[in-house]
């Protein structure tokens, strides 16, 4: 194969990933809201349970859930989900592990949602209780507060810790191939094992190099946006 030849096939796996990333992106980021304002939730039962969900996802390894999500259906239940979505779809579109990726992207939204929570949290709980008082001494409601006074400066200081945990989802899309799912690593491997191509391996960081430093002159704009917060 051709260095063109091989950066094609590469390109194809690596499309795989940027879908696994935009959509746990989608997802993952707003969960994350709702998860962080149950963990800081004033009714016990429910900031327990908030707390640890996210304690047991934050501590079990991602490549483990990812297992989880794909064969405990079929052990619990004994109906193997997303075999049947890949089939479903193969016979109809024609298109292959569509239900592992599903499977995949469930693990991630699930899993990133919780470290953006943590996120979230640690931001509003940095936010001076006076900045509260104020707001309510001008006759603003708690929401109001909130989207008024609190939400900008959260933003501000989240930015930062969201921008490392966005560059390593894009990293950690390549733990989809421990179920098959053909993103770029295991279009390389592939390679190996049939072409007996060992640097199309290597050369897929090249790929991951581009993309993360897009990503960063990228973020680096938005925390510059932001910096009018700044004290």
């Amino acid at each position: 194969m051709s260095f063109f030849e091989v950066t094609k096939f590469l390109l194809d796996g690596f499309y795989v990933s940027l879908l696994i990333f935009a959509v746990t992106l989608l997802c993952g980021i707003p969960l994350g809201l709702p998860i962080a304002f149950c963990s800081m939730s004033k009714l016990k039962p429910l900031r327990a349970v908030s707390k640890t969900v996210v304690w047991i996802v934050r501590g079990v390894p991602l490549m483990l859930q990812i297992f989880i999500i794909y064969y405990v259906p079929g052990l619990v239940f004994g109906t193997p989900v997303f075999s049947y979505i890949d089939k479903y779809i193969l016979m109809n579109y024609g298109i292959m592990d569509a239900g592992r990726v599903v499977a995949v992207m469930i693990a991630f939204i699930i899993n990133y949602a919780c470290y953006f929570s943590e996120i979230y949290r640690g931001g509003i709980e940095s936010i001076p209780r006076g900045q509260y008082e104020a707001g309510y001494v001008l006759g603003l409601t708690k929401s109001q507060v909130f989207r008024k006074i609190v939400l900008k400066q959260v933003v501000k200081r989240i930015v930062p810790p969201m921008s490392n945990e966005i560059i390593t989802l894009i990293k950690d899309t390549a733990l989809a191939n421990c179920i098959m799912v053909s993103e770029i690593i295991k279009q390389a491997k592939e390679l190996a094992a049939t072409k007996a191509m060992i640097w199309p391996l290597f050369y897929t960081g090249v790929f991951y190099l581009l993309f993360v430093g897009l990503l960063t002159i990228c973020l680096g704009r938005v925390e510059k946006k932001l910096d009018y917060f700044r004290s």
